[in-house]
């Protein structure tokens, strides 16, 4: 490819062939020239609007928020919580952690602060200047929300700054007081001069900058990509393992972050010449990623060897999001207001294609194997195609529903069976253009689909609209019709194609589960008192069609009593598709009874050829090799 051959011609360093010597000192250059270039723009001590945060009661997860509003026109000023975060799509309400709210103006007077709504306050009264104090409780950390303990303070700043209209274009700077003397900073921030400050140019570069505050450890490497670029790329992880855990996971962080700039063939213009991983891998974090314009936040509870450095899933897909979604935008999603949730319908390709790279980049670097890559993409591949959600919409509508699924909160159930997650669902849909662009135009793939879309939108954000994303297929393809067809029947639509053809070219096949043996399409689980049904069944399997709902307590299967699950797993392993099996239950206290009539199961896997008898030609093997990787 042409961009490792520039790899290796321009910078041997990129890819970690330098002594670590060198690429310390490089890296160091690049760190002083990135601050430098940081704190060029710094506004000064006195900017339009200042906040400054401590953590004197961190134990009991709480900071101390003072928010500085200058040159505010006259009458009230509205300040206010944000309802939405960036990368988010369903509505937080992030006021409900906020209390003890109080205001005073620029020579300290109290001023009044009225309560209109749940989410802001105004202030009327002031001189011109508004300083509101408030505290802020904080104990979930994840991508979007804020934790505060004893160890960190892990801030997302929707969850953790109010603001106030009229300041959108207005910079801003931001002063952190450490609980603990050993806390560093890390964030996408540039830093100001004055010790333990940043700042941002605008309101929605701030909104777009998590921040995490511990004694993290810290490795930086210079990357250069094929135009001769050179950007310093931060790992900050907070964790409890050792300094040798982290080396090993830079390491592999470097080999596949080299992957993602061959696929896109440059890297994006970070702003202030840094990107920056924020890892959060402590017991008490909840497992997420989200993405930011020059950094993003991955989080899991387990250690470094002890997940056996799966984290690096998390990175490689969110590193993918640096160019696709934070650059490479849809145009629904621009400004990013913070006031609502905020929809596209082309999640499936901003999440979902980004789901289908993340562990191909891995297995291109070579950091897991043929086999491991298979496992992952034959999972994801079986519950799209066996999803029953898919007769209820496609790509597009299920993109739609992320206000309701993502991370959103309702009392009153939702029917499982109507949606399939845009996440695997887009990967699906990345996985038959890429096999058919492969099988239909010569030497060309979905990598040469993404290039284009960068160079033609991405690199100059331009931001996309559905249209836009077809228009860009029909233009790489050279083949209107073909992009037409692709999307009409695959995106706007929920139809796939037949992926055992489009498999086997790379000497690939789909392998039943177990065909032979009868199925029921029953997920159960032990509960007091014997067994339960522990998901509703998806429609059209032989348990849907025999009246069964989650929480049904089984009571007979074949006529014998069922005690435990391992009865009825047993007794469904004697029979056959087509086999007749009479089945007794309780449903909300009524006792009822009916027939199962055993299917296949319709599950499969995907494997190697060869692992399976079959053989294999050197055209697949070719075609696999510059699909997965040697």
């Amino acid at each position: 490819m042409r961009m490792m051959a520039a790899y290796w011609a321009c910078s041997a360093l990129a890819l970690g062939m330098a002594t670590p010597v060198a690429a310390q000192q490089g890296a160091e250059q690049l760190a002083a020239k990135a601050l430098a270039m940081q704190q060029a723009g710094d506004p000064g001590e006195v900017a339009p609007v200042s906040y400054d945060v401590a953590f004197p009661n961190a134990v009991h997860h709480e900071a101390h928020v003072t928010a500085t509003f200058r040159d505010v026109p006259a009458g009230p000023l509205r300040v206010q919580m944000a309802r939405s975060s960036p990368g988010r799509y369903a509505i937080h309400e992030f006021a409900k952690n906020v209390y003890a709210v109080s205001a005073k103006d620029g020579a300290g007077r109290p001023l009044t602060l009225t309560r209109t709504d749940p989410y802001g306050w105004s202030v009327a009264g002031h001189d011109g200047t508004v300083v509101v104090t408030y505290t802020l409780f904080g104990d979930w950390g994840d991508g979007t929300y804020a934790q505060i303990d004893a160890s960190h303070a892990h801030l997302n700043m929707p969850a953790t700054f109010l603001w106030a209209t009229g300041y959108d274009a207005k910079p801003i700077r931001v002063r952190f007081r450490p609980f603990d003397p050993k806390w560093r900073v890390a964030t996408q921030l540039p830093a100001a001069k004055a010790e333990g400050t940043y700042w941002a140019p605008n309101f929605q570069y701030f909104m777009d900058s998590p921040t995490e505050l511990s004694a993290f450890s810290l490795r930086q490497w210079p990357m250069t990509d094929a135009t001769g670029k050179t950007y310093l790329v931060r790992l900050a992880v907070h964790h409890t393992g050792s300094e040798a855990e982290v080396d090993t996971y830079a390491a592999k962080a470097r080999r596949v972050i080299a992957q993602h700039y061959a696929l896109f063939g440059r890297a994006p213009r970070y702003d202030y010449g840094t990107y920056t991983f924020i890892a959060d891998y402590m017991p008490q974090i909840a497992g997420d990623g989200m993405e930011h314009r020059n950094s993003t936040i991955i989080t899991q509870a387990r250690g470094l060897a002890e997940a056996n450095y799966a984290q690096l899933n998390t990175l490689s897909h969110e590193f993918v999001h640096s160019w696709n979604v934070e650059r490479l935008r849809p145009a629904e999603l621009e400004p990013f207001d913070f006031t609502r949730a905020n929809p596209t319908p082309s999640l499936w390709f901003a999440e979902g294609f980004t789901q289908y790279y993340g562990p191909l980049m891995i297995r291109r670097a070579g950091e897991s194997s043929v086999d491991d890559f298979l496992r992952g993409l034959g999972g994801t591949l079986n519950g799209v195609v066996n999803g029953s959600g898919r007769r209820y919409g496609g790509p597009e509508e299920m993109s739609l529903r992320a206000p309701f699924v993502d991370a959103a909160k309702a009392i009153d159930r939702t029917n499982p069976n109507i949606f399939i997650s845009y996440y695997p669902y887009g990967a699906v849909v990345a996985l038959a253009l890429d096999l058919t662009l492969r099988q239909r135009f010569p030497g060309m793939t979905l990598d040469s689909y993404m290039r284009h879309l960068w160079e033609t939108r991405g690199d100059a954000e331009r931001p996309y609209t559905p249209a836009d994303l077809e228009r860009g297929l029909a233009e790489v393809t050279r083949d209107p019709a073909f992009a037409r067809g692709f999307f009409d029947s695959h995106v706007h639509a929920s139809g796939l194609p037949d992926f055992a053809p489009l498999l086997a070219q790379a000497g690939l096949v789909m392998r039943p589960v177990d065909a032979a043996q009868g199925w029921a399409g029953l997920s159960v689980a032990p509960v007091e008192g014997g067994v339960a049904v522990d998901a509703p069944p998806a429609p059209g399997t032989p348990a849907y069609v025999a009246g069964l709902e989650q929480g049904d307590m089984l009571l007979t299967l074949g006529g014998m009593p069922v005690g435990k699950v391992a009865d009825v797993t047993a007794l469904l392993a004697a029979h056959k598709p087509g086999d007749r099996v009479a089945i007794r239950w309780r449903q909300r206290g009524v006792e009822r009874a009916g027939t199962l009539r055993l299917a296949a199961n319709p599950a499969f896997s995907v494997v190697r050829a060869e692992t399976v008898g079959t053989a294999v030609t050197p055209a697949q093997l070719a075609f696999r090799k510059a699909w997965l990787g040697a």
